[in-house]
C-alpha cells in the first residue's frame, strides 16, 4: 500500500532498516576503509582530566567492569536511579549487577553503590547531591554522550561513567569506561579492537557539535509532527540535552505492544517505553526530514486503523 510515497506493510525482504544507533550498512565498508587515528585519545584526555579511560567491547562490558572493581558481595546491593524514576530498566543493566549482588530502584541500608541512568539522553538532575549516600557512583551515560545537565556535572560526579560509541557514533560496537585513578583496572581489548574504535571516533569526533545540533533539529520536527497526531513528546529538550530517541506519550487506549510490532514490521526499530504509556524512535543525526516523515506516517497507519 502506498501512502504519500511511503510503502506501509513492505514485503519483509524489502524492509528499510532504521536503527536507534546511526550505523548504517554501508558503514561496514567504511569504516574498514578509514586510515588508523589515534586522535580521539587527545579528545578524552582532555575531556576526562584526573581520570583514566578505557576502551571496551561495549557500554555493558564497561558497568560489569565497574562493578567488578567494586568488590561486591552477594548480599549488597546497587540502587538504580534513572532520569524520570520510571520503574523499568533495561535487563542490559539488571543482568550485570545480579552476577555480583542485588539490585533495588530505592536506597536500602544495603546499598553499597548507585548507579544512576542518564536516559536516553536525557541526564539525571542534581546529581551532585546524591554524594550525600557516600558510596560509589556508576553513571550509565550510554545514550548521553553529548547531553549534559543543569548543574553541568553529567559524566563528571561518578566514581565510574559509562559510554557505548553505537549510541552515537556509526559503528557497530565498542564502549568507555572512565574512572578515577585509585581503582586499578586493566584494559580488556585486545589491540586490534581498541584501533578499530580509535579511528571510527577519530573519524567523526570533529562533527560532535553539528551531529548534537542536528539530533535536536530532528527532535523539535519529530515533536511537531507527532503533536499533529495526538502523541506529546515525553521529554522537553533542555539547552544542554542531546537525546538518544524520540519519545512520544500516546492516548490511553492505545496498544503499545502491537504498535511495537507495527513499527518494526516497517523497519523501524522502536520500543515501549514500559512502565509508561510511552513509545519511541530514533531520532540520530542522519535521518533525512523524509526518514522523520515516513516515521510518522507509519505511527498514524496503525493509529488510524486502531480508532
Amino acid at each position: 500500500m502506498l501512502v504519500n510515497d511511503f510503502v506501509l506493510s513492505p514485503d519483509k525482504s524489502l524492509l528499510p532498516a532504521y536503527r536507534i544507533s546511526p550505523f548504517k550498512t554501508s558503514d561496514i565498508a567504511l569504516n574498514r576503509a578509514l586510515p588508523f587515528s589515534g586522535c580521539i585519545d587527545e579528545y578524552f584526555r582532555q575531556r576526562f582530566s584526573s581520570r583514566r579511560f578505557i576502551y571496551c567491547e561495549s557500554g555493558r562490558q564497561a558497568i560489569h567492569i565497574a562493578l567488578g572493581a567494586l568488590g561486591l558481595s552477594r548480599q549488597d546491593v546497587v540502587t538504580i536511579l534513572t532520569t524520570t524514576g520510571n520503574l523499568y530498566i533495561s535487563g542490559c543493566v539488571t543482568r550485570e549487577i545480579e552476577k555480583f549482588c542485588r539490585w533495588s530502584r530505592q536506597i536500602e541500608p544495603e546499598t553499597k553503590a548507585l548507579l544512576v541512568n542518564h536516559e536516553f539522553g536525557f541526564p539525571y538532575e542534581e546529581l551532585r547531591a546524591i554524594r550525600r549516600f557516600n558510596v560509589p557512583i556508576i553513571e550509565d551515560a550510554a545514550h548521553a554522550f553529548a547531553s549534559n545537565n543543569r548543574e553541568q556535572s553529567a559524566g563528571q560526579v561518578g566514581d565510574f561513567v559509562v559510554y557505548s560509541f553505537p549510541k552515537f557514533f556509526p559503528i557497530q560496537n565498542g564502549g568507555l569506561l572512565v574512572f578515577h585513578e585509585h581503582y586499578t583496572i586493566d584494559e580488556p581489548l585486545a589491540p586490534s579492537a581498541r584501533h578499530y574504535s580509535q579511528k571510527v571516533l577519530s573519524a567523526h569526533i570533529d562533527n560532535l557539535a553539528n551531529a548534537a545540533i542536528k539530533r535536536r533539529e530532528n527532535y523539535d520536527t519529530l515533536t511537531t509532527l507527532f503533536r499533529q497526531l495526538g502523541c506529546a513528546a515525553r521529554f522537553q529538550l533542555s539547552d544542554n540535552s542531546v537525546p538518544g530517541v524520540f519519545m512520544f506519550q500516546t492516548p490511553a487506549d492505545v496498544d503499545l505492544p502491537a504498535l511495537k510490532t507495527f513499527v518494526q514490521e516497517h523497519g523501524i526499530e522502536s520500543s515501549v517505553f514500559y512502565g509508561e504509556q510511552a513509545f519511541f524512535v530514533p531520532v540520530h543525526d542522519r535521518l533525512a526530514p523524509a526518514d522523520l516523515d515516513y516515521f510518522g506516517q507509519v505511527v498514524s497507519a496503525f493509529l488510524t486503523d486502531a480508532s
